[in-house]
């Protein structure tokens, strides 16, 4: 079957598509092709997210508009199915690879998900079959990884026995199927012709612009612009902190500064977390090798990742001028999720920030209502608490009852690592208000918890 071919029948919806990892990015994906016409099969290592989405319930938890609606149009018609064999990916003209990419504690890119995959996918290959990476990878990982891994799998010759190209993903929780539909996508295919066809599909479930380009332009443009928003944030970080040692406001700072034009400074925050923003400017800097130096990605990461400990140090030394001691004092910690009405606990600013206050000996509780392990009841979360701590922007604690929890905190102590409370009502009900960005007469300066 030739490329025309192929791209005939992705028009005339009758190419069977695989998708290959069912997470945040491969599920939504999959629903998306079932519910315009395609049959798609999906392959995912986990058995038991296998059984949920073959009886049509939804694994990821979270506000997830239509996404749950979706999967189960998508079962019940029998245009998608789960399973863990590879087999059953023979049959497939399209197959869509989204797995996870880390980095290890060097900073370098753990493919091992992505290897497996390769090595899984290449003796079941159809002939002819085009074959798509949305994960998001290195510069030249297509060229020094997957390209060799098919071939070596497959026993073929990409752009001759199957066709190659990368389309990075630009989703994230809480707008899935949103995102899917309305942001632009970089189509880099191994040739010009495969990038049209990689166009001709996904022009079946986005409405916004569609970019033809090589696969390397396709890596560096992923990679690129979440490293461009990670660099962005730690400046508004660091801003941040050096209002609270000022005696500014960041918010009001932040407010008067994007009035300029071309200014655009971005929010402040208790960390960065997620499965992207923390490790795609590691794999574009990978991408230069050792040709370069890279200096402002991993400044921008050491700010970043030291967010949390800053809020851990707040927390600290609002306790200690209360007087508390650390290791009988009990902090409640309000959100484990790394993005607000979300489940996602990939890399969470909230699990750094409990193990530094666990390491001062102090009694941390945490509550989220998305995450199964931290559903537990308001009261017993801050009851008897010595402070509250707001790690992430939930919509429920945007609401909190200041007064009642006045009257149930040991001590009234509130640190608001997302700024979601007003400052002064938390003052008038009587808490001691600390807030990311926020100076007050040198409340913020560092004191000696031991």
């Amino acid at each position: 079957m030739s490329l025309v071919e192929l791209q005939t029948k992705i028009e005339r919806q009758t190419a069977v598509l695989g998708v290959i990892g069912l997470g945040y990015v491969g599920l939504p994906v999959a629903c998306a092709f079932s519910a315009n016409g395609f049959q798609v099969i999906g392959v995912d290592i986990k058995v038991d997210r296998v059984a949920l989405i073959n009886s049509g319930d939804c694994p990821i938890d979270g506000e997830e508009p239509g996404l749950a609606e979706l999967l189960k149009q998508a079962v019940d018609t029998k245009r998608f199915y789960a399973t863990t064999d590879y087999t059953a990916l023979s049959q497939a003209d399209v197959v869509l690879i989204d797995v996870e990419t880390p980095v290890n504690e060097k900073h370098e890119p753990e493919y091992h998900a992505l290897r497996s995959v390769c090595a899984s996918l290449g003796p079941v290959l159809k002939t002819d079959a085009l074959v798509i990476i949305e994960s998001t990878i290195a510069p030249g990982t297509m060229d020094r990884l997957v390209r060799p891994a098919l071939e070596e799998s497959s026993r073929g010759k990409a752009n001759i026995d199957f066709y190659l190209g990368v389309c990075p993903e630009r989703v994230m929780p809480g707008k899935l199927l949103a995102n899917l539909r309305a942001m632009s996508r970089v189509c880099g295919g191994y040739s010009v012709e495969t990038s049209a066809v990689m166009m001709a599909l996904y022009r079946q479930i986005v409405a916004a612009d569609l970019d033809a380009a090589d696969c390397v332009t396709a890596e560096l443009v992923k990679t690129g612009e979440n490293a461009y928003r990670d660099v962005n944030i730690a400046f508004a970080n660091e801003l941040a902190l050096i209002c609270q040692v000022t005696g500014g406001d960041f918010l009001r700072v932040r407010e008067l500064v994007n009035k300029s034009p071309g200014r655009n400074v971005l929010f402040a925050g208790a960390g960065v977390g997620g499965h992207c923003i923390p490790k795609d400017p590691w794999l574009l800097a990978f991408g230069g090798g050792n040709q370069i130096p890279i200096r402002l990605i991993p400044a921008a990461r050491a700010v970043n990742d030291a967010m949390p400990l800053h809020i851990a140090d707040m927390t600290r030394n609002a306790l200690i001028r209360r007087g508390c001691t650390l290791k009988s004092s009990r902090v409640a910690v309000m959100g484990y999720a790394y993005l607000e009405n979300s489940d996602d606990i990939r890399n969470s600013p909230s699990a750094v920030l409990v193990a530094r206050l666990q390491e001062w000996g102090v009694t941390v509780v945490i509550h989220d209502p998305y995450v199964a392990e931290f559903k537990m009841s308001w009261p017993s979360c801050w009851h008897n608490s010595d402070a509250l701590v707001i790690m992430v922007a939930h919509q429920e604690y945007k609401t909190l009852e200041l007064a009642r929890l006045r009257k149930e905190m040991r001590t009234p102590i509130l640190v608001d690592g997302r700024r979601v409370l007003d400052a002064v009502k938390a003052r008038m009900e009587g808490f001691d208000y600390i807030g990311i960005g926020r100076g007050e007469a040198g409340e913020e300066r560092v004191v000696d918890s031991r």
